[in-house]
């Protein structure tokens, strides 16, 4: 068989082009409560991801000592959906001392063990246990022990670790990495704000770029993690900073309290991701970066995620559209319903204007009317009313419709909307 030179090139792009769009797509289920929503949710999106990453426990420090809370993973259903499940212990702040042989590297290593066994037990296998410590840039080479004392106990299940860019730059980092599996490059998070109007961001998409750079440098198999989740930002009448709501019940804020929302960028990490399967940050010949991992699995309930429309559309790499109708029905003779449709892949947050008119043919008047969920009826004149946000907290999840007003004509009038957004 006799190749050309076009046709060698031709099959050097392909394979560069498979290679380079070889990354996986992982997720975090962080939940600590195993409800009906999250179990549907997870046989309906099993095959979206490679593997699904459990929160399984926690160590909390009291007095300088340990104590483990359990979350009450329900391992039949992660038995059911047949993806490869790895499991993450979750630790708190501890500053030493570090030793494989003491009462806290004791209690560590038989917790790890522990946690493996009950999956095993209960049908799971698990492909990794993710050790996600809160340790201080300082005490990496501290670290490096624990490290290597559980890896050497959950043998032959691999050991990963979550890491923070600001380790990439520690002399201690690349003893430690050397010590694992593998590591989780998380990049997003959310410095305290100092008032409201401080710029907030839970992922600088240059600065991941780096990271994702420096990290492939070291040769050791990592992921990086990116954020679907958002957060509610309370502050005092001043402007203050006075806390913060994430997953879970919302918090009831005291009377006074200026609410923000922080969000992650659905089109800035889309844009990543595209980046990362086309040219990802390693040469052809060296593959240490392997995919993305999720943080968060998104639930229908849980209001400060993503949709799973955007979240699909992301992980392919293209950015999510917006697209944003507004609809009248005739329920009955004079009865108007007014809904708004978010036919995009992408939440649609602000601040919205819907005008109604009718014709005036016959003396035809507005009988009732009033809005619905966030919006109220405002304005209404003889031929016209508008239907207003309340505040800028109303969203529309993509791929949802809702009702938001109704109007009680005189008479049987066909109606006319236009909706705008406002500042």
């Amino acid at each position: 068989m006799i190749l050309t030179k076009r046709f060698v090139a031709s099959l050097f792009v392909a394979f560069s082009t498979l290679c380079a769009c070889a990354l996986t797509n992982d997720v975090y289920v962080w939940q600590r409560s195993w409800n009906e929503p999250l179990r549907q949710a997870l046989h309906e999106h099993r095959t979206n991801f490679n593997r699904i990453v459990v929160l399984s426990a926690e160590i909390t420090w009291k007095d300088r000592k340990p104590e483990l809370i359990k979350v009450p993973v329900d391992f039949s259903t992660l038995a059911a959906i047949r993806t490869p499940v790895g499991l993450a212990l979750q630790v708190g702040p501890y500053s030493g001392p570090f030793d494989r042989t003491n009462e806290i590297a004791h209690f560590l290593l038989g917790t790890a063990k522990s946690l493996m066994a009950e999956a095993k037990a209960n049908g799971v296998d698990p492909v990794e246990l993710q050790l996600d410590f809160d340790c201080a840039e300082s005490k990496l080479e501290g670290y490096r022990i624990w490290v290597e004392a559980i890896k050497s106990t959950i043998s032959p299940t691999p050991l990963t670790i979550t890491t923070l860019p600001a380790w990439l730059h520690q002399p201690a980092f690349a003893g430690l990495i050397r010590k694992t599996d593998g590591f989780v490059l998380q990049v997003h998070s959310l410095e305290r704000p100092r008032d409201i109007d401080s710029p907030f961001a839970l992922c600088d998409p240059v600065a991941a770029r780096n990271a994702a750079i420096k990290a492939a440098s070291f040769g050791i198999p990592f992921r990086i993690a990116l954020p679907t989740y958002g957060y509610t930002i309370a502050f005092d009448a001043k402007g203050r900073f006075v806390g913060l709501s994430a997953e879970g019940p919302a918090k009831s804020w005291p009377n006074g309290v200026q609410l923000r929302d922080v969000r992650s960028n659905p089109q800035e990490l889309a844009a990543l991701v595209q980046t990362w399967n086309t040219n990802p940050p390693v040469s052809l010949s060296n593959h240490p970066f392997q995919g993305i991992i999720w943080y968060r699995f998104p639930v229908a309930n849980d209001i400060l995620n993503l949709h799973w429309k955007t979240l699909e559309t992301m992980m392919r790499g293209r950015s999510p559209h917006e697209s944003l109708e507004v609809k009248p029905r005739r329920v009955e003779p004079g009865l108007v319903e007014i809904s708004l449709e978010n036919n995009g892949e992408l939440d649609i947050s602000s601040r919205f204007a819907i005008e109604v008119r009718w014709s005036r043919v016959g003396g035809t008047r507005l009988v009732a009317g009033d809005g619905l969920r966030d919006f109220e009826l405002v304005d209404a004149q003889p031929s016209t009313v508008r239907f207003r946000t309340k505040s800028q907290s109303y969203r529309l999840p993509a791929g949802e419709k809702q009702v938001i007003g109704w109007l009680r004509l005189s008479q049987d009038r066909e109606v006319q909307v236009e909706i705008r957004k406002e500042p």
